[in-house]
């Protein structure tokens, strides 16, 4: 009986399974796992992929995702990954960043790459909270005070700074500049040459303001003129002047 026991247990687990056994999910196509330098790396690169792929081990501290096709990064999208360290979506897409897009990695990423993508804008709740390096280049940026919040928030990889660019939705007079040499002029959450379009609408708020006082007078000053006219005195018509007696009495002998 001691001899049928371990033939009788692969039995016993298919019946409990309801007669399958679990397999692990299966990798997409062009995706692997490894072990590199002692860390488990979870490698999907130039798998064609156009959104984040399921099936990725949970103890996975490097995920490199580049040079695919992923247009987004939902909400989060990497949380059942408590142990990533690294994330490389370099040479995709992207276009949209959720400001979730990193939630719940705020304890553990300490390196990301959003190189070659594009990228206009990202939202600064999107890096709040993580003490990453990360590395912005070869993006179409827009270049306006978002990106500059982004920027207080992270730090960039080493020779990443330079490849900050404008793209054609900046200002006209800011694309094909590098942003960290414009912030360095230009402060463009503020005002001044770099907050020349906050400026701008400041300015036409005061004129606004202006125009509306002087014709809020010029009410005032017409309402108080018919006040007075008004108040003043009305001409009456002179008194009728009596007939006199001799009048009267010539009037009387006519008749």
């Amino acid at each position: 009986m001691p001899l049928l026991a371990p033939r009788l247990l692969p039995l016993l687990l298919v019946i409990g399974t309801g007669g399958s056994v679990p397999r692990p999910l299966a990798l997409p196509q062009g995706c692997y796992v490894a072990e590199e330098a002692g860390e488990q790396t979870f490698r999907c690169s130039r798998a064609g992929l156009s959104a984040v792929p399921n099936g990725i081990p949970n103890d996975t501290r490097k995920l490199y995702l580049d040079a695919n096709q992923l247009a987004s990064v939902p909400a989060g999208a990497f949380q059942h990954l408590p142990a990533l360290e690294e994330l490389d979506l370099s040479h995709n897409a992207l276009v949209h960043l959720s400001g979730a897009a990193f939630q719940g990695l705020e304890g553990t990423l300490r390196h990301l790459d959003l190189s070659a993508n594009q990228l206009a804008s990202v939202p600064v709740a999107a890096f709040v909270g993580l003490q990453i390096q990360v590395n912005l280049s070869a993006n179409p940026w827009r270049c306006d005070c978002a990106l500059q919040e982004v920027l207080r928030h992270v730090r960039l990889a080493p020779g990443s700074g330079t490849g900050i660019v404008c793209g054609p939705e900046a200002r006209p007079d800011l694309v094909g500049h590098e942003f960290l040499l414009l912030t360095r002029e230009e402060e463009l959450c503020g005002t001044g040459r770099g907050g020349t379009r906050r400026s701008t609408d400041v300015a036409l708020l005061v004129t606004m303001g202006g125009w509306l006082t002087l014709v809020v007078a010029y009410l005032i000053r017409y309402v108080w003129q018919n006040r007075d006219e008004t108040r003043r005195p009305v001409k009456r018509a002179p008194p009728a002047q009596p007939v006199r007696s001799e009048d009267s009495s010539t009037l009387s002998t006519v008749l």
